[in-house]
Formats: structure tokens, C-alpha cells, sequence
């Protein structure tokens, strides 16, 4: 028997755009993003700053007795950690050339990002109403580390400052998908 071999010709079905099977596109890189050298400039000077604030903060012997400040020291250790460890992965992910663009990393990213730059700029405005309250209103800086307290809190500022780009950039790419 004389059997002949089936030729196979591969069609492509075109992809649909319509329900929730939608046509798939990869998420644009832009800088300020993670794995690319602005997230990488983002979170090296988040870390600067939200690390100046706590050691800043850290070095005063009556930032227990507010609980502002000890507010501030606690979120700034946390966006520094927080930072420090996504500097280093963007590293990684500068040197393999792996890029974090998927949707699960980007949507934990900006969960993070959201809530540590919250917690930053919450803790900074506490910490500058008791600054302000201490210097103008008691009038009692001599008593106390004021110029210490002030710098925290500007550093502070500077990292909420830094931080919410990461936030807004990974944000956005979430909601142009």
C-alpha cells in the first residue's frame, strides 16, 4: 500500500479583540520603571534620603518621648528597606537585561510603592507639626534638638518626594495595559 505523508499548513487564527481574551500587548518600558537606570536613580535616592532621615532622627536622644518621631523613624526604616531592596534587584535586572514588566511584579511594585510613600509623608507631616509646634508655638528649641528634628523631616519630604514617581510611573503602566 502506497500511502502518502499528510502535508501540514499551519493557519493562523487572527486574535480577537473582543471580551476578556483580548489581544495581549507587552507593557512599554519607561524610565522611572523598574529594571530600567531611572528606577534605578529613584530608588538609590529614596534610600539616600529615607536613610539620612532615620539615622538623622536615630542620633537624637528624645525622639522616643513623640510619638511622631518615632513614627517618622519607623517609615523611613521601612522606605529605606523597602528601596534598598529594589535598587539591588533593579541592578540584577540592569546587568542579566531581564525586564520586570510583567503585570503580577508591576501591580506589587506599585502596592508597595503606594503604601511605604503613604506611610513616609504621613509620618513627615506629623513629624513637621510637632517640629512647628516645638519651635514656634512652645518656643523651647534650646531644650531641644530642633535642628535634628527639622533635618529629619525635610529628608523625609525629600523621599516621599522621590518615591511617589515610582509609585506614579508603575501605576501607570498598570492603567494603560
Amino acid at each position: 500500500m502506497n500511502v502518502g505523508h499528510a502535508s501540514v499548513h499551519p493557519v493562523e487564527d487572527p486574535p480577537t479583540t473582543e471580551g476578556a481574551n483580548g489581544l495581549r500587548v507587552r507593557m512599554k518600558d519607561r524610565q522611572g520603571m523598574p529594571a530600567t537606570l531611572g528606577g534605578l536613580a529613584l530608588r538609590f535616592f529614596q534610600f539616600v534620603f529615607a536613610a539620612a532621615a532615620l539615622c538623622v532622627m536615630a542620633t537624637t536622644s528624645d525622639f522616643p518621648s513623640v510619638t511622631a518621631f518615632c513614627y517618622l523613624v519607623a517609615a523611613s526604616g521601612l522606605q529605606s528597606i523597602w528601596s534598598f531592596s529594589l535598587a539591588v534587584v533593579d541592578i540584577y535586572a540592569l546587568l542579566v537585561g531581564r525586564s520586570l514588566q510583567n503585570y503580577r511584579v508591576v501591580l506589587f511594585f506599585a502596592m508597595v510603592d503606594g503604601i511605604t510613600s503613604t506611610l513616609t509623608f504621613a509620618a513627615a507631616c506629623a513629624s513637621a507639626g510637632i517640629t512647628v509646634l516645638i519651635d514656634n508655638d512652645l518656643s523651647s528649641c534650646s531644650q531641644n534638638h530642633c535642628v535634628q528634628f527639622e533635618t529629619a523631616t525635610a529628608m523625609a519630604f525629600i523621599s516621599w518626594f522621590v518615591a511617589l514617581p515610582s509609585f506614579l510611573f508603575n501605576f501607570w503602566s498598570l492603567a494603560s495595559r
